[in-house]
């Protein structure tokens, strides 16, 4: 089956299939967020984004070879639900941005900064900061060789907009701002989009609405 990028709650990982990641995505707990696995093909080494929920979910889906990182993209308390049990289990190495390491119960291995990157095997991701949904928000982006972008944007990126500010029109033109500069006018139309929740998305659908988003003030 093509990889669709839509996923529910209790319903099977789908499967998106590059040349040298596999890239598997689950829903999980209450909010739905959306949890992804990396797996380089060459090494079969595994890294894990936002270890949301359902423990026990993201487990199965790890499997017995293991996790060697999870990255946290944010302090919201329903990305992190399920970290501290899936770090016992598999004693992975944990990431997340530098200013939001402070409201992650779990401790910080690595904390991140923006141009930083983030090893998956021999593959890397390299991390923004998005500051604006939180102050450390970070995104991923594996610049697949062989193919186009994608990027994992956590809450900062969504189909149909930014992440929420709770009104705070300074945060959300720090956010627009970033995710301007650091996506949009860096990345091509073709970048893939995986949202910390919901369905996926490109760089493409979403660019022309830019200025409508920065009219509506969200």
């Amino acid at each position: 089956m093509p990889y669709t990028g839509r996923v529910t709650v209790g319903g099977p990982a789908d499967v998106h299939e590059l040349t040298d990641l596999i890239i598997s995505k689950v829903a999980v707990g209450p909010m739905e967020n959306n949890a992804y696995l990396l797996r380089c093909r060459d090494t079969g080494e595994q890294l894990l984004i936002d270890a949301a929920a359902e423990a026990g979910t993201l487990l199965r889906l790890i499997g017995d070879d293991g996790v060697g990182s999870v990255v946290t993209t944010h302090r919201h308390g329903d990305h992190w639900q399920a970290l501290d049990t899936v770090v016992r289990a598999t004693g992975a190495r944990t990431y997340a941005g530098r200013e939001d390491v402070d409201g992650i119960p779990v401790a910080t291995d690595v904390p991140l900064s923006d141009g930083d990157t983030v090893p998956v095997g021999n593959t890397r991701l390299t991390v923004r900061h998005l500051a604006g949904h939180t102050p450390g928000s970070i995104a991923l982006i594996y610049d697949d060789p062989r193919g186009h972008p994608h990027v994992f944007t956590g809450d900062s990126l969504f189909p149909g907009g930014v992440g929420n500010t709770q009104g705070d029109k300074q945060a959300f033109e720090s956010l627009l701002h970033d995710v301007r500069t650091k996506f949009f006018d860096r990345l091509p139309d073709e970048t893939w989009v995986y949202p910390g929740h919901g369905a996926d998305t490109t760089l493409g659908d979403e660019r022309p609405h830019l200025e409508e988003w920065r009219e509506r003030g969200w």
